[in-house]
């Protein structure tokens, strides 16, 4: 296991796999879900769902909390903010400041 300097890093790999963001899906659907819940609808194995939440949890997506025989999974949306704040609302507010000028002179050429 290679661990990552950058947390970033570590939540875009997390985010790369369709499997990974399927089982962020379903916690956001309902938190809390155990590991049998979580293999439920998952088209692999046990183990193969289990090696995915590692890798979440190895990402801070994903925090699990032990009660009594079973582990429960809850999603940590904190790094994905993180994302959006840094990258996506970044470029956002950019779009948004472009359609803005061009508003105005449109306005400013119908007068």
């Amino acid at each position: 296991m290679v661990l990552m300097c950058d947390p970033m890093q570590a939540v875009f790999k997390a985010l790369a796999d369709t499997h990974r963001r399927q089982l962020l899906d379903r916690l956001c659907v309902q938190d809390g879900q155990t590991l049998n819940e979580l293999c439920e609808e998952m088209a692999m194995s046990r183990q193969a769902v289990t090696k995915h939440l590692s890798l979440l949890e190895q990402a801070n997506l994903v925090v699990s909390v032990q009660r009594g025989r079973f582990k429960h999974h809850y999603l940590n949306a904190v790094p994905l903010q993180e994302i959006v704040d840094r990258w996506v609302d970044k470029y956002r507010q950019r779009e948004a400041d472009a359609l803005l000028t061009l508003k105005q002179q449109v306005e400013v050429s119908n007068d």
